[in-house]
């Protein structure tokens, strides 16, 4: 019978996840129980039994989630599956349960105490739900409906402070949902609280008024790029930056030639507790044009002896990841310069630097150093900002 199941999801090529799910529930159920099966084929089945969990296997079932050697894929799918039953809860509220360090079982113990109606989970889905990674956020919002389904938000709201600014953050998604005005949380004084606000549904006429009457500029400054995003009227926008002074955040050391590179090409995929000058900025300046400098630099190069070999994307280089750069080895040496795709900025061994700047290449040595403030980028598993050398030449895995 553990054919049918193994034909629909093949080691190599496409898994028919609509046929699983027609598959019989005890089947399946059978297979996921079987510690013996393939794990990856046992999540899939897991999945696919969502809404109708045979009753008989329920306990079978809930052993796999309970076995600290069972594979956390498989018992993250069976957590899901199984919320409804109420069997679960005192387990996961068990010390038993705490000891569990398995990756990605904190919130999914958690997730599932909040579709339980376990309200002694409410304060830390809070925290979960304001966590910068994706996964944990979702984790973390679940868990809050299934609370919010079984006791309703103005009882849940009861017993959340607003000190902690996850704390704020639940209260605006409450209000929110209620369909309160929360204008006022754009000048909230956090940046993730007030980033959250902004990316709301509001009425364009309220924006503008409340950028009339908003207490800080920086709320401000979230108003306008919040009506940004309601209308896309960029001369309605520009013509609020003017009116708002053009604020920006000032860098010591920064020039604007690398500036405009940094916020064209940065200041979209930023982090959320960036400084929203920065984001109005990119909204309202001149985009510098895309040139591809990488071949200048070969010719460059090449002029001045120094054998350069075939530019290799960083990323490539590395094995992996996106970049923003070449690296060009010189002759037959470990010597090798780089080359940013965002401008005309060469760094690297000293030899090429003379010929790389005749021909109208910028060599970031001093300005390498200097720290954008206030723009947090997502660099290898950090939020913070970084110097111009990580900007103009980076490379995330």
């Amino acid at each position: 019978m553990h054919d049918v199941i193994e034909e629909l999801l093949p080691p190599r090529g496409a898994h028919d996840l609509a046929g699983l799910r027609e598959v019989d529930a005890e089947l399946l159920a059978g297979y996921v129980a079987d510690p013996a099966n393939d794990w990856w084929r046992r999540r899939l089945c897991a999945e696919a039994l969502a809404g109708r969990v045979p009753q008989r296997w329920t306990e079978a079932l809930i052993a796999r989630v309970r076995d600290l050697g069972e594979t956390a894929e498989v018992r993250r799918a069976l957590l899901d599956v199984l919320a409804d039953r109420a069997e679960l809860l005192p387990w996961l509220q068990s010390e038993e349960r705490q000891r569990d360090t398995s990756y990605g079982m904190a919130e999914a113990f958690l997730k599932a105490r909040g579709r339980l109606g376990d309200r002694t989970a409410l304060h830390e889905l809070v925290l979960l739900a304001a966590d910068p990674w994706t996964h944990r956020q979702l984790a973390g919002l679940e868990g809050l409906e299934g609370l919010i389904e079984r006791h309703g938000a103005e009882a849940l709201l009861a017993e959340v402070g607003s000190e902690l600014p996850q704390e704020r953050l639940f209260r605006v998604r409450m209000r929110y949902r209620a369909d309160e005005d929360v204008t006022d949380a754009l000048a909230d004084p956090d940046r993730t609280v007030a980033h959250f606000a902004h990316e709301l549904e509001f009425a364009p006429q309220r924006l503008r008024e409340y950028i009339a009457e908003a207490p800080t500029t920086e709320a401000k400054v979230w108003a306008a790029c919040a009506l940004h995003e309601q209308t896309g009227d960029l001369a309605e926008t520009r013509s609020i930056y003017d009116a708002l002074g053009r604020p920006r955040v000032e860098v010591d050391g920064l020039d604007e030639e690398i500036r405009a590179v940094i916020v064209h090409n940065h200041v979209p995929t930023c982090q959320r507790q960036s400084d929203p000058r920065w984001r109005l900025e990119y909204l309202c300046m001149e985009h510098p044009a895309v040139v591809d400098h990488v071949q200048r630099a070969v010719a460059a190069l090449t002029e001045a002896g120094l054998a350069p070999k075939e530019p290799i994307r960083a990323g490539e280089h590395h094995g992996s990841g996106d970049d923003t750069y070449h690296v060009i080895f010189l002759g037959d040496s470990e010597r090798e310069v780089w080359i940013s795709t965002l401008g005309r900025f060469a760094m690297g061994d000293d030899e090429a630097r003379s010929s790389l700047e005749a021909a109208g290449f910028r060599w970031i040595d001093f300005y390498g150093a200097v720290k954008v403030t206030g723009l947090y980028v997502y660099y290898f598993g950090a939020r913070t900002p970084l110097t111009v050398d990580s900007l103009l030449f980076f490379w995330q895995d």
